[in-house]
């Protein structure tokens, strides 16, 4: 019940704010472009008074998180949208309409149970930025340091599980009745992403998740982290540092201060590819409203990062395939990225590797030898998932924050210096890893690491060994027996086939035999009595 009645809010908010504006009619079949036109929402006035950008940033507002995230994300393709519409959408990454800040200091005080006067010495009460899942007042503890409070807004789990429950019911047809459902497996691709909303739910792991992310670039001249106040942190609400710096997105400001464009935008690759394969864990929500640019030195840039809610990390086997996949990318190697596909079982182990190397190879190759301003990554994607179609490769659900990413980075890269070439920028940092993951020092430290281990079980390994050896003596024995038990079952079914046939004949003998009796004009009396008879005893003897 839950389900439809938001499919009815969805199809509300459509209608309200004429988002059928957005929708390509003369791609549809000539039926639907009809129900279109007569449309009752076709009556609504709103769409003549308030432009279509704006009409699509108040309705994903008024549909809540899930829906101002997606928002968000296309706000960082201005490659992609018209310059109105991605103007408009930037509004969601930090000018979402606030909660009372009355609300706000009833949270904050529910949750650290005290007042607000005996915790800060200042408290701010109009919010210093709202978005989709907390908002943020800034405040001053009364040992002096400047800092921000994030507080969840209230009843949000209520409105998130009615649009999860809306996209797994969706994602279960898409599987069951799509053509690519199963090969895209939408179903784990919504359980992922509930976990990953739900786990910005949790201010707490929040905290975690910035306290790691500092540690890993401590002292970095690449990025900086805020430091979080914890004796203040609870799972609707998080007390941090305050910090001082231009958002990433007013490029005028930036430009202003005398800021190296150029190697603001190779340090944000640079941040990407040292999260991701040096440490593993990445920030996975990086739109231009959590990243500023610190005021210190604007020749060398630092960034700041700020919500943290999101990170992904990836498996050492993911990792692996993932750079050489991107190396052989790079080089240009195509059969190497086939071949690749089908070892990590990304595509199925009966794909010709040619014919795949050739389709990545016509995908792949005009995208080579550009600046990042003649490059789509977006439309990249999309040629990759067509060819992905024709050799049914699955999607992989651990890489999805991993591709949400990459396209805010290359967001990033545009609006900050759009001659930035990617690839260039990112390759000499892919083969520094490779070779520090696969050079002697790596072997060496791999080696050092196992050898407490072999030394623990270096004891055991004769009789380890002895009993290895006479499992192997014995395999062929082994293997015997399961071949004379294998021919021993296959008899048994074909002895069971030919029962089964057997009965079937027999059993037909009779009805012929009772539809006689039933009918006596066909074949007489004694002539049906005869065939019960025969079927009877066909089944008795042979059944």
């Amino acid at each position: 019940m839950q389900q439809l009645r938001r499919l009815f809010t969805l199809l509300y908010v459509f209608s309200k704010y004429r988002l059928d504006v957005f929708i390509p009619t003369h791609l549809l079949p000539w039926y639907l472009r009809l129900a279109f036109f007569l449309a009752p929402w076709r009556l609504n006035s709103l769409a003549k008074r308030t432009p279509k950008a704006k009409r699509l940033r108040l309705a994903l507002v008024e549909l809540g998180p899930i829906y101002i995230k997606f928002g968000q994300l296309l706000s960082t393709r201005k490659d992609l949208l018209p310059p109105d519409l991605a103007q408009e959408l930037a509004q969601l990454q930090d000018q979402v309409p606030p909660f009372k800040a009355k609300t706000a200091r009833r949270i904050i005080e529910k949750a650290l149970g005290e007042s607000v006067d005996t915790v800060f010495s200042e408290f701010e009460s109009e919010a210093l930025a709202s978005a989709s899942i907390a908002q943020v007042h800034c405040a001053k503890l009364t040992s002096g340091e400047d800092v921000v409070i994030k507080v969840i807004r209230p009843n949000l789990e209520t409105t998130i599980n009615k649009d999860i429950s809306v996209m797994m019911m969706a994602a279960r047809l898409m599987q069951r009745y799509a053509k690519d459902g199963k090969r895209l497996r939408p179903v784990e691709v919504v359980e992922d992403y509930r976990h990953t909303i739900f786990g910005e739910l949790d201010l707490m792991s929040e905290a975690a998740n910035a306290s790691q992310l500092r540690r890993n670039f401590a002292d970095s001249p690449l990025l900086y982290i805020p430091e979080v106040h914890w004796d203040y942190c609870r799972p609707n609400v998080m007390v941090m540092e305050r910090i001082y710096g231009t958002p990433i997105g007013d490029i005028e400001q930036l430009e202003a201060r005398g800021t190296n464009m150029k190697v603001l935008a190779e340090r944000g690759v640079e941040i990407f590819f040292r999260q991701v394969f040096k440490d593993s864990f990445f920030h996975a929500d990086m739109h231009p409203g959590n990243i500023f640019v610190a005021h210190n030195d604007p020749q060398s840039p630092q960034y700041i990062a700020i919500d943290c809610g999101i990170v992904g990390t990836l498996s050492d086997t993911d990792q692996d395939y993932l750079a050489r996949n991107l190396l052989a990318f790079f080089n240009q190697d195509y059969h190497e990225v086939a071949r690749l596909h089908v070892e990590s079982g990304w595509v199925g182990q009966e794909t010709k590797i040619n014919e795949f190397e050739a389709a990545i190879r016509s995908v792949c190759e005009p995208i080579f030898e550009k600046p990042l301003e003649e490059i789509s990554f977006g439309l990249l994607l999309l040629r990759l998932f067509q060819t992905a179609r024709r050799f049914n490769m699955v999607v992989q659900p651990q890489l999805v924050l991993l591709q949400k990413t990459l396209l805010n980075i290359e967001g990033l890269g545009r609006q900050l210096y759009p001659q930035l070439d990617l690839w260039t920028t990112a390759k000499p940092y892919l083969e520094q890893w490779m070779h520090t993951r696969m050079g002697p020092k790596a072997i060496w430290k791999e080696l050092k690491r196992q050898a407490p281990a072999w030394i623990q079980h270096a004891p055991h390994m004769p009789e380890t060994i002895r009993n290895t050896l006479i499992t192997l003596g014995q395999y062929p024995q082994q293997q015997q027996q399961v071949r004379d038990k294998l021919d021993a079952i296959e008899e048994q079914m074909l002895q069971q086939q030919r029962r089964s046939k057997h009965r079937t004949l027999g059993a037909i003998v009779s009805a012929l035999g009772l539809i006689g009796l039933h009918s006596p004009f066909l074949w007489g009396y004694q002539a049906s009595m005869a065939l019960i008879a025969l079927g009877l005893a066909w089944i008795v003897t042979r059944g």
